[in-house]
């Protein structure tokens, strides 16, 4: 029985693998963009070997390795934008992506070589990398304001606005009327306007010939009067 429970926990280990846990990191086109990585490391024994690769971490080493340490220094690099910046010997094996791309994107695996059985340690991350963002602000408006010159006087200016009163059509002023149908039209007002300005004179004062009427047959009477005494 007990052997049978120790063949099924082999079995179990063998095709589930060593527990894996997995992360989340963003960044942005162009910026270095760092995926953390570390281990307890107590004394100068603990220091391990370990990889990064583009991929979920296998049962054993890296998928598509870009980047090996022995724990004291890189001993093989796939791309020089691929760096291992942190302090190596208290285990910090965080991977830096220098100027980093839209093609980043992607799993990478942290796989740090513990010895013994089932004891490495792995952490894959999933690498997130998006265009810079571009600004929304709306642009500033200047407007500049003229101020006087010191010692002038400035004069506040005044906006005259008048309300002219509407004139009907009836009332307006005829200007032009249509042209003559015919020679006999066009005759008719030539005649009616000449007689129109000749009588303007005698219609604008009636009363001056009433008063020379009435002094002539009164010189004529007084002349008479006379005569009469005379002889």
């Amino acid at each position: 029985m007990l052997s049978y429970l120790c063949l099924n926990w082999a079995l179990l280990v063998l095709f589930t693998g060593p527990a894996v846990s997995e992360l989340a990191v963003i960044g942005e086109v162009g910026q270095d963009v760092t995926v953390p990585c570390h281990y307890s490391v107590r004394d100068r024994n603990g220091i391990t070997s370990m990889c990064w690769g583009r991929d979920r971490c296998p049962n054993s080493k890296c998928s598509r390795p870009i980047i090996w340490t022995d724990g004291w220094r890189v001993t093989e690099q796939h791309s020089s934008r691929y760096q291992l910046k942190g302090d190596l010997h208290s285990g910090d094996v965080s991977l830096t992506i220098v100027d980093a791309r839209e093609a980043d994107s992607g799993i990478y695996c942290c796989r740090v070589e513990v010895p013994g059985w089932f004891n490495d340690q792995l952490i894959n991350h999933k690498v997130v990398i998006m265009k810079a963002r571009i600004s929304t602000a709306s642009p500033h408006t200047h407007t500049s304001e003229q101020t006087s010159a010191p010692g002038s006087s400035s004069e506040p200016s005044f906006t005259d606005t008048r309300t002219w009163p509407s004139v009907s059509a009836s009332e307006a002023p005829q200007t032009a009327s249509a042209p003559c149908s015919g020679t006999s039209d066009c005759l008719d007002v030539t005649a009616n306007l000449q007689n129109t300005s000749v009588s303007l004179p005698s219609q604008q004062h009636p009363e001056l010939g009433l008063y020379i009427g009435v002094g002539s047959c009164a010189a004529l009477l007084l002349i008479l009067i006379l005569a009469l005494f005379l002889t």
